[in-house]
């Protein structure tokens, strides 16, 4: 785990991907996108639109093809740049799939039987254990190392599967050659966690439902309504401590949202009561987001520049991946 000292560096090749499963909140954002548009600065970065994941829950076809460009227009809002990045939708290029099979082939069953994330997720979709559900890390191996890339910028929910692809790359470079990139995980932990606005001890989710997050995207009204609706706690004191988790993630909020510490908000609100920082809060986020929002709202009518931008992102990317598979194929002979 390299942390924040990777953020330094130049000249990394950098990969990520997000599903598209709608709309974005603000934990998407403090903890994937805004590193994206950092990373995209100095660095080879390539985002890809990870809709072969999304296929691993029961999903709707009009839903899926929506959501793809809805993300796509989300990644452009938000400030990831076609002209100094890769963005591309993952089922465009071929050979995800086909390095996918050939790293499953080399990857024993009960590695993947011990995945966390599995059996969280075979655990909520009981009705829908399939293949999928468990090989997704097999896939994501090859995300990665299809692109020979040096960093991935995951969560800390993500740091066994790219353990576990640092085993399939080192696994297939011993057994037949030196061919991959050994991955590291990049975790921003020190941005702070973001957490639900109705239930403070649990990470920021849609799953946990509407009034639990913050949508990047979503009218001003309904910004304003949650947030006078997060939890608190007892008392009145704007104070960070494990003993006010409300309070507490509403004050992480307004530092990712400012830049400034958690002390200093602190003495900004010394004596001031919860309603009158969720006041200031409000106004703060809803300062930030319009830009954003704004952004998306263009975007929305220019269909065929979004097409477009996916249609040149995978070009490139079929250029990097066509090269790593040449490689694989001729390595596992089968470039006959």
């Amino acid at each position: 785990m390299l942390g924040l000292a990777l953020l330094g560096k130049i000249g990394m090749r950098v990969l990520s991907g997000i599903q598209p499963t709608g709309e974005l909140h603000i934990g998407n954002y403090f903890g994937a996108i805004k590193t994206w548009v950092e990373l995209q600065d100095k660095n080879e970065c390539i985002f890809f639109i990870a809709d072969f994941h999304a296929m691993t829950e029961t999903f709707s076809p009009y839903a899926l093809k929506k959501n793809i460009i809805k993300t796509a227009i989300n990644y452009l809002a938000l400030g990831v740049d076609p002209k100094r990045c890769i963005i591309f939708q993952q089922s465009r290029v071929p050979g995800h799939t086909e390095l996918a099979w050939i790293l499953n082939c080399l990857t024993p069953l009960g590695e993947l039987e011990r995945m966390t994330q599995f059996k969280e997720k075979a655990e909520i979709f009981r009705k829908n254990i399939n293949a999928g559900l468990l090989t997704y890390p097999v896939l994501q191996t090859a995300d990665i190392l299809l692109y020979q890339a040096d960093s991935v910028p995951v969560g800390k929910d993500q740091e066994q599967h790219i353990e576990l692809a640092r085993t399939i790359a080192r696994k297939f470079n011993n057994l037949f050659g030196e061919t991959f990139k050994t991955p590291e995980a990049l975790i921003l932990e020190s941005r702070g966690k973001i957490m639900s606005l109705n239930n403070p001890l649990k990470k920021m989710s849609k799953s946990l439902g509407p009034e639990s997050y913050l949508g990047i995207f979503e009218p001003p009204k309904n910004i304003k309504d949650k947030i006078k609706r997060a939890v608190t706690d007892p008392g009145k004191e704007i104070k960070r401590s494990e003993e006010k988790p409300g309070i507490s993630n509403l004050i992480n909020i307004y530092s990712l949202f400012s830049d400034k510490t958690v002390e200093e908000i602190e003495e900004e609100f010394k004596g001031r009561g919860y309603e009158y920082f969720k006041d200031s809060l409000i106004g703060l986020v809803l300062k930030k987001l319009e830009p954003f929002q704004r952004k998306r709202k263009e975007l929305e009518h220019r269909p065929r520049y979004i097409e477009k931008i996916l249609e040149e992102g995978a070009k490139r990317a079929k250029i990097i991946a066509r090269e790593t598979m040449e490689e694989v194929k001729e390595r596992v002979g089968i470039d006959i």
